[in-house]
């Protein structure tokens, strides 16, 4: 029963949803601006306008930010001048939403160190949850290659 009504009041909702669209719609065809004049006298001229002496206005300044009013810049959201707790933990949600792999909300052991448990998932070769010598090696990061110089 509860899913008739249910149903019954979203097909009202999308009903009601699509009449406001189609009157929005229409107003803002009945709005339109008029079509340009087609007839126009010379088609090919081009606009000319004596500009000698004329000086137009001056670029606007820009003040150079610290680095640290940048990064206060990237954390204050809505950018009135104040850093709520939601806004500075914004960014570590979503790193926070991709070791969650249960989806709980809740961060595990395993969940935390899924990179080094991957790790040994994929250097233990024979599956006995030991590593030989030869299968810690595989986990050893590759060798760095120098820095090049600069060529200034």
């Amino acid at each position: 029963m509860n899913r008739i009504i249910l149903g019954a009041f979203a097909a009202l909702l999308f009903v009601g949803a699509g009449l406001f669209w189609l009157q929005g719609r229409a107003e803002v065809e009945h709005g339109a601006p008029p079509l340009p004049d087609i007839a126009s006298p010379t088609p090919d001229a081009l606009p000319s306008a004596d500009v000698a002496g004329l000086l137009g206005p001056e670029p606007p300044e820009v003040s150079e930010l610290s680095r640290e009013d940048r990064r206060f810049g990237r954390y204050d959201r809505n950018s009135d001048g104040r850093i709520t707790r939601n806004e500075y933990l914004s960014p570590r949600t979503s790193a926070f939403r991709k070791l969650d792999k249960d989806g709980n909300n809740l961060l595990t052991f395993e969940e935390w160190a899924v990179v080094t448990v991957d790790k040994f998932a994929g250097a233990d070769r024979d599956g006995d949850a030991v590593l030989t010598r030869e299968e810690f090696r595989s986990t050893a990061p590759p060798p760095r290659s120098p820095k090049p110089k600069c060529e200034c």
